[in-house]
């Protein structure tokens, strides 16, 4: 007979396997109704990909990682549980699972992303510290990445009430001078990892990283960031994700300004202290920030698409990322039908998911 610990040991073998993503976790859980069931219907799907079957972890690696976690004093978070994150829980792609210390209630203030430049001047990192500090004042929380600069200043103007998303295994301090910050964060606020532990954060961790931070919080607001920055990374998945989008002006001069300003221009609310924040954020359904997660596993996918529709929308796929909406209507396709050979397509290594909804083959 399964257990719920045995449920919960499937479920983080299924999100730790190799080509297995956010969507597809849902994807799975909402066909196969578990984790135990859906690692087991892998082999078969992955070969109508037209690639090679996944390999998950090993059940001694599962529980070598809980073990782990249970002895750093975290707790693993899965979607779906009564106290994941509700506004992280509405975006397309929310982590599975969070490896999380600290106080999660936290997430259920008013939550503001507040990011920048790692390079900042001195007057936008005391800016920055002094908003973060007034915000919190007024019973919000700050959200941000913990780098140098702008995140740095953030997490210490909000003390107590400040979440940190890291890129990195959660017991992972980087960059390295900001190792106490980390620890204190975790031990008095909230620390969170989507990473397993261990993980060194790489490039390709921080756009993944941004999201969440974008996901967490009812808006986001930029202070110093330069073009193509991740702090304006974050921004723009804020507005995808249906969030405000905050910047702080800066002299025309300033590189560093160049960001924010060119935000304004497209379009983001003008801030200059905390009351501005909060006066975008506040008027939002208060309850946004405290209800249940609504989003379930969605209606499952169907139990099978023919040949023929397989080779259809495998032949409109290519390196250039292209709308799923857009699949559905050049294909013919139903919607379920796209998105069950997507899932076959994606176990099989040979696809990869973009924001916005979009994929392309690898």
């Amino acid at each position: 007979m399964t257990t719920a610990a045995d449920e919960v040991a499937a479920r983080l073998r299924l999100i730790r396997t190799p080509s297995i993503g956010p969507v597809s976790y849902r994807q799975l859980l909402a066909r196969f109704g578990s984790a135990a069931a859906a690692l087991d219907a892998l082999p078969e799907l992955a070969r109508r990909g037209g690639g090679r079957v996944p390999e998950p972890p090993s059940t001694a690696a599962i529980e070598r990682e809980q073990q782990l976690i249970e002895k750093l004093g975290a707790r693993l978070l899965f979607l779906g549980d009564s106290d994941y994150p509700a506004l992280l829980a509405e975006i397309d792609n929310a982590p599975a699972v969070l490896t999380v210390r600290g106080d999660l209630s936290l997430v259920t203030r008013t939550p503001v992303a507040l990011v920048g430049a790692r390079n900042a001047s001195a007057a936008a990192c005391r800016f920055a510290r002094t908003l973060a500090h007034d915000l919190a004042a007024e019973r919000a929380s700050v959200v941000s990445g913990l780098a140098r600069g702008i995140d740095t200043a953030a997490h210490e103007g909000a003390g107590h009430a400040t979440i940190a998303v890291i890129a990195g295994g959660i017991d992972v301090a980087y960059p390295p001078e900001n190792a106490a910050l980390q620890e204190r964060i975790a031990q008095e606020a909230l620390l969170i990892a989507e990473m397993p532990p261990g993980t060194e954060p790489r490039a390709r961790h921080f756009p993944h990283r941004n999201r969440i931070i974008a996901g967490l919080a009812l808006g986001t607001l930029v202070v110093e960031a330069a073009p193509r920055s991740g702090s304006l990374i974050t921004a723009r998945l804020a507005g995808e994700q249906g969030r405000e989008v905050m910047a702080v002006p800066g002299h025309p001069s300033d590189p560093r300004a160049q960001g924010c300003n060119t935000l304004i221009r497209d379009g983001a609310t003008l801030v200059q202290n905390a009351a501005d924040v909060l006066e975008q954020l506040r008027p939002i359904d208060a309850r946004a920030a405290v209800r249940a997660p609504a989003r379930g596993w969605g209606a499952p996918p169907p139990a099978d698409a023919s040949d023929a529709e397989r080779q259809r929308i495998d032949s409109l796929l290519g390196p250039v990322p292209v709308a799923v909406d857009e699949l559905v209507r050049q294909s013919g396709c139903a919607p379920a039908v796209v998105q069950m050979v997507l899932l076959e397509i994606e176990l099989a290594g040979r696809l990869e998911r973009h924001a916005g909804g979009r994929v392309s083959l690898l």
